[in-house]
């Protein structure tokens, strides 16, 4: 199961979990989105509409997926946004939506699908953080916050889990480009007057390899962590960022 999987990176890596032959669940906040992803994927998917921030509505998505098509042997937590905002003079809902689509949707999915990934005795848990949960960026306090406690919680529950048959880790991407990374580009030009190249360009060089990082490059870390050739992985944060965390 793949959450946020309607658009950026969650598409892209329902699709490299699909091209692997897998059978792939999609979990997002609108249905025509998702039905465009599965329409186009190599093999049987499913649908479920929920926000992970709703705890109820997941549970009952969630049991509804294991009832229909049976237990979830990997699962992805992609769901997420960032607000950027000053921290003096923003407002607490900002840290409050940060705080819960960041990290308690995380919670919220695995603490669904976990009993019945127990009892399967293997399963692969992927979180997809972001190097923001790896060092700081200004006016984005709400986002890094949450981000470091998702791998926190991804450390925490791959020792709890160690000898399960469960790994459990985060991939840290760079700046990628997404949908949301435009946001975030029509957010900077607003706020500082500069244009979307100029925007564009300051973003790009974050990265010491001068681009951005493709959606297609997290899903395939993604597929791997989800191997048999990642069965000693566990309790990791994988950068994928061009080196930006190294400097």
């Amino acid at each position: 199961m793949v959450t946020g999987a309607g658009s950026g990176i969650g598409e892209q890596i329902a699709r490299a979990l699909s091209g692997a032959g897998a059978c792939v669940s999609l979990m997002g906040r609108t249905h025509t989105t998702l039905a465009s992803v599965a329409q186009s994927l190599d093999h049987k998917s499913q649908i479920a509409v929920a926000d992970v921030t709703d705890r109820p509505g997941v549970a009952e998505a969630i049991e509804r997926l294991v009832d229909q098509h049976g237990p979830i042997e990997i699962l992805v937590n992609n769901a997420g946004g960032a607000v950027s905002e000053s921290f003096a003079s923003g407002e607490s809902d900002c840290w409050d939506e940060m705080i819960d689509v960041n990290l308690n949707g995380l919670f919220n999915t695995t603490r669904c699908v976990l009993p019945q990934m127990k009892k399967l005795t293997s399963g692969r848990i992927v979180t997809i953080a972001s190097t923001a949960g790896l060092k700081g960026y200004p006016y984005v306090v709400g986002y890094c916050a949450a981000k470091h406690g998702a791998i926190g919680f991804t450390r925490a529950l791959a020792v709890e889990l160690a000898g399960s048959g469960i790994t459990v880790n985060a991939v840290c991407p760079g700046f990628t480009d997404t949908p949301m990374l435009s946001r975030s580009i029509d957010t900077i030009v607003s706020k500082t007057g500069r244009n979307r190249e100029e925007a564009r360009a300051d973003l790009t060089r974050m990265n010491p390899q001068g681009r951005l990082i493709q959606p297609a490059e997290v899903a395939d870390c993604v597929l791997w962590l989800c191997s048999s050739a990642a069965a000693s992985v566990n309790g990791q944060a994988l950068a994928v960022d061009g080196g930006e965390t190294a400097l």
